[in-house]
């Protein structure tokens, strides 16, 4: 078998070596082909930026949501102690943001008219120079919160100037829309606020007329702690309420923090009511008194020092939030940090020479060397009597195939 084996390897050397000009020939032409080629093929370079995405922090939502619970006792502290696993993959990727931004048509525009990209790309409209220009661009986002913008271009110095581009117009998108998103959360606090000054300012001068019908001065101390509940409870609803459709603007829809905020809104209707109605607690019969229970005289007394603890403690809250939303906004928009800015780089992209033309010399020779291999077995076989009658009838078979179209 071994004989056999180094028989058949020397046959096909001996074959090889017959047609070696041939082989030769093939694969110098094909080499000096594709040299031509490469030659004449557009080169292109790259020009790369690389720009560092801010972490996703939580300081803004965290000083919100402490500032909502600071009155709130036990109650209060559970929405701050969900921030760390709630909003870890509830809130927007700065990346994915950036490279959303980068990718929107606003900045393609911008690109098109600063480097006239419609005339380079040779497009009539800009619908077809927009996808050219996408084509040309590839943003990808990269371990350690980097983002990589790169450009081919037949220019190197505009593949670097557009790479270096995209990060100016980066800059500006992102200055502008931070501050807009700031101003209309100021604007909303504000409203806020002075919505609240005047119920309180009302509720102010409807406890002062309860003092002067009523003549009473002080509850006692189960009227007072039900007063206090109740008020509390009241400011804390409408906080969470605020607190909600605040975080909805910055968290998506499957955040785990904004279903626990609905539960929690729930639970506080749910206490608020048996607060005015009866008992919270069965257990705490002996010193809670629910409003129902509290006497005839007291009652509208109870009722306005009530409403006045409630926008008291609700004024405070809009306030804290308002003061907060005002240093927002006079905060810098997060800091765009560049890595590395794309530079001029005299090694071309595409084509690569040596490879390509390394690529064309080896499947030629392969090629050519298949073709003396079967070219040589077809000899052989024609040679042999018995496959003389098989090969007559290929060859009738042939013939017959080329005299059709002609009679047709």
């Amino acid at each position: 078998m071994a004989t056999s084996s180094e028989a058949s390897t020397l046959k096909i050397v001996v074959v090889l070596a017959r047609r070696r000009r041939m082989i030769v020939a093939c694969t110098f032409i094909a080499m000096l082909i594709t040299s031509i080629v490469v030659l004449v093929i557009p080169v292109r370079y790259k020009g790369t930026a690389v720009i560092l995405a801010p972490q996703t922090t939580q300081s803004s939502i965290s000083a919100i949501l402490g500032q909502i619970g600071g009155g709130g006792g036990s109650s209060s502290s559970s929405l701050t102690s969900l921030l760390p696993e709630g909003l870890d993959g509830g809130l927007k990727s700065p990346g994915e943001t950036y490279i959303g931004l980068l990718s929107s048509r606003t900045v393609a525009d911008d690109m098109i008219s600063k480097f006239d990209l419609q005339k380079l790309y040779k497009r009539k409209t800009l619908v077809d120079t927009r996808k050219a220009l996408a084509r040309h661009t590839h943003i990808e986002a990269t371990k350690g919160w980097l983002i990589n913008i790169t450009v081919d271009d037949h220019s190197a110095q505009r593949a670097a100037d557009m790479a270096n581009y995209y990060v100016d117009l980066l800059y500006k998108r992102n200055q502008h829309l931070a501050l807009s998103q700031a101003s209309q959360r100021r604007i909303f606090l504000e409203q806020q606020v002075a919505q609240e000054t005047e119920a309180l300012n009302k509720a102010e001068v409807d406890f002062k007329r309860a003092q002067e019908t009523t003549g009473v001065i002080q509850l006692g101390g189960q009227a007072e702690m039900t007063l206090r509940t109740i008020a509390q409870l009241r400011a804390e609803l409408v906080s969470r309420e605020l607190q909600l459709q605040q975080l909805r603007s910055v968290a998506t829809e499957n955040n785990e923090t904004v279903s626990d905020l609905e539960s929690n809104i729930a639970a506080l209707k749910t206490q608020l009511a048996k607060a005015e109605k009866g008992s919270i607690d069965s257990g705490a019969t002996d010193y809670f008194l629910p409003a129902g229970k509290v006497p005839e005289a007291e009652l509208e007394y109870i009722r306005k020092v009530r409403q006045l603890r409630y926008h008291e403690t609700l004024f405070e809250m809009l306030s804290k939030q308002y003061e907060i939303a005002r240093i927002d906004e006079a905060k810098s928009p997060p800091l765009i940090q560049v890595v590395d800015r794309a530079i001029v780089f005299d090694k071309r992209a595409w084509p690569p020479r040596t490879l390509l033309v390394l690529l064309s010399g080896i499947l030629a020779l392969i090629f050519s060397s298949s073709y003396a291999l079967i070219k040589n077995a077809w000899n052989k076989a024609i040679l042999e009597p018995a496959n003389a009658e098989q090969i007559a009838l290929l060859r009738a078979v042939l013939q017959s195939r080329n005299k059709t179209p002609e009679s047709a």
